[in-house]
C-alpha cells in the first residue's frame, strides 16, 4: 500500500530544494515521479499567482502569467487523475475487489495528495513569514497562528488519506476516475474561441 508519510516527506523536501538557487532532483521512479511532477505544478502555480497579484506588473506580464496559470492548472488536474489511475492499477495488481455495497468516496486519493501538496507549500511560506526580520511582532504572531492551523490541517488530511487508502485496499470503498476536462481549454468547446473562429 502507498505510504502517506513518504508522500508528504517528498512534498516537504522538494519544496525546500526548489527554493535553493541550485538544486539537483533525486532520481525517482513510477508513482513517486508523479507525486513530484504534480507537486512541481503547484509550486510553479504558487509563484505565478504571486506575480499575478502584484500591482506593478505590466499588462503584458499579466497576460503571460494568466496563460501560464491556465496551463499549470490543467497539468495539475491531469496529474490528479494520473494518481487515481495508478492507484486503480495497483488495486487491480493486488486483486482487490470492492466488498458488496462498498461506497464511493467523495474525494479521491489524487485530490487529497494535491491538497497535501498545496498545504506543504503554505507551511513552507508561513515559516518564512515567522522568520522575517522586516516585519512586526504582530505579523509574526499572526503567521505562527496560521502555521499552527496549517499543520493541524496537514495532519488531519494525512490521516484521512491513510484511512482512505486503507479502505480502498481492503475493498471497503471503491475508486472511480471520471477524466474531467476544462471546457475553456478546448477550442472546440470554449464559446468565445469557436465563435470567434467561425466569424473569421
Amino acid at each position: 500500500m502507498l505510504d502517506v508519510n513518504a508522500i508528504t516527506d517528498l512534498h516537504r523536501t522538494t519544496v525546500e530544494l526548489w527554493h535553493q538557487p541550485r538544486h539537483d532532483d533525486s532520481v525517482l521512479s513510477d508513482f513517486w515521479v508523479l507525486v513530484r511532477e504534480q507537486h512541481r505544478r503547484n509550486f510553479d502555480l504558487c509563484h505565478e499567482e504571486d506575480i499575478a497579484r502584484s500591482p506593478d506588473v505590466s499588462d503584458k506580464e499579466i497576460a503571460r502569467v494568466k496563460r501560464s496559470i491556465d496551463r499549470l492548472n490543467q497539468e495539475r488536474n491531469d496529474h490528479i487523475e494520473k494518481f487515481d489511475t495508478e492507484i486503480l492499477k495497483l488495486l487491480d495488481q493486488y486483486d482487490v475487489e470492492p466488498l458488496p455495497n462498498a461506497p464511493l468516496n467523495t474525494e479521491t486519493p489524487g485530490s487529497a495528495i494535491d491538497r497535501l501538496s498545496i498545504m506543504s507549500l503554505r507551511i513552507y511560506h508561513m515559516n518564512e513569514q515567522i522568520h522575517r526580520v522586516d516585519v512586526s511582532d504582530e505579523h509574526r504572531k499572526k503567521a505562527r497562528e496560521r502555521l499552527a492551523r496549517c499543520l493541524e490541517q496537514h495532519r488531519d488530511l494525512s490521516q484521512s488519506l491513510a484511512e482512505l487508502l486503507g479502505d480502498l485496499f481492503a475493498g471497503r470503498k471503491y475508486l472511480k476516475v471520471y477524466h474531467q476536462f476544462k471546457m475553456y481549454n478546448d477550442p472546440t468547446m470554449n464559446p468565445y474561441l469557436y465563435k470567434r473562429k467561425s466569424a473569421a
